[in-house]
């Protein structure tokens, strides 16, 4: 089943991980994607891997951090299918080793931190909106994390702090847009399979992990990409301002 027939996409942070796999779930779906990363490299091949499928993508290249840069983004995307219908606002930083206690953390990495987890979504939606709503309507869709949900010893005090906002923010827009027929929801991860984490899961620090998650795993790219497919199509049309936790169990404990 088309489930997200004629609708068009911009996916941001699309170049690899969770992105990359929403890109290829939407368009399985009948989506045509916006792929926006800053890699170049890794953006044109997830717009490869989506034609090669059968689907419809273009690439859009620069810094989510940047408003001129998703300014144009937005606008070439758009360009090329000719409107917008989902804001699925994936792109983020995980840097652990240098986003760490509020003690040990530099306002460098703390301020960048929060650009690209935080600051990015405020761009994509001020010049994203605009087209949803020429559209008619449209979803919008926020990772979060469970880093909002939960304090943890092994801290990352500025993406845990950018996360924490998106929650707030999520449901200022929900309100806000609620009449354009706009609506505004937060996926909360848990630890995901990703290339942004594989640079920290050391065998002992995976069965860490996966001892205190009750399904016993760590999540794979698809299961997140599946709830957002939910979310981007008309099925879940009576939701806005959400909050969905796809963490294997770990907040319920």
């Amino acid at each position: 089943m088309a489930r997200l027939a004629g609708k068009v996409a911009l996916i941001t942070g699309a170049g690899m991980g969770m992105g990359r796999e929403a890109s290829l779930l939407f368009a399985e779906h009948a989506a045509r994607i916006i792929v926006a990363d800053i890699n170049r490299e890794a953006a044109y091949e997830t717009v490869d891997l989506v034609k090669k499928a059968g689907g419809e993508a273009v690439a859009v290249i620069g810094d989510v951090a940047v408003e001129a840069d998703v300014k144009r983004m937005v606008e070439e995307g758009v360009r090329a299918f000719g409107a917008l219908h989902i804001l699925y606002n994936n792109a983020g930083v995980l840097w652990k080793d240098r986003d760490r206690s509020v003690l040990e953390t530099d306002e460098t990495h703390w301020d960048r931190v929060l650009a690209i987890n935080l600051k990015s979504v405020f761009w994509v939606t001020k010049y994203g909106i605009p087209h949803l709503r020429k559209a008619g309507g449209g979803s919008i869709i926020l990772v979060g994390s469970v880093s909002a949900l939960a304090g943890f010893t092994r801290a990352q005090d500025a993406y845990t702090a950018a996360k924490g906002a998106l929650i707030s923010l999520n449901k200022s827009l929900a309100i806000q847009f609620a009449k354009d027929k706009i609506r505004s929801n937060i996926i909360h991860p848990g630890i995901v399979e990703t290339p942004m984490q594989a640079p920290y899961l050391t065998e002992a620090l995976r069965k860490e992990f996966e001892a205190g998650i009750p399904l016993g795993r760590i999540a794979h790219p698809r299961e997140i990409a599946s709830v957002a497919l939910f979310l981007a199509s008309d099925e879940s049309s009576y939701m806005t301002g959400a909050e969905l936790v796809v963490d294997g169990g770990f907040t319920a404990q």
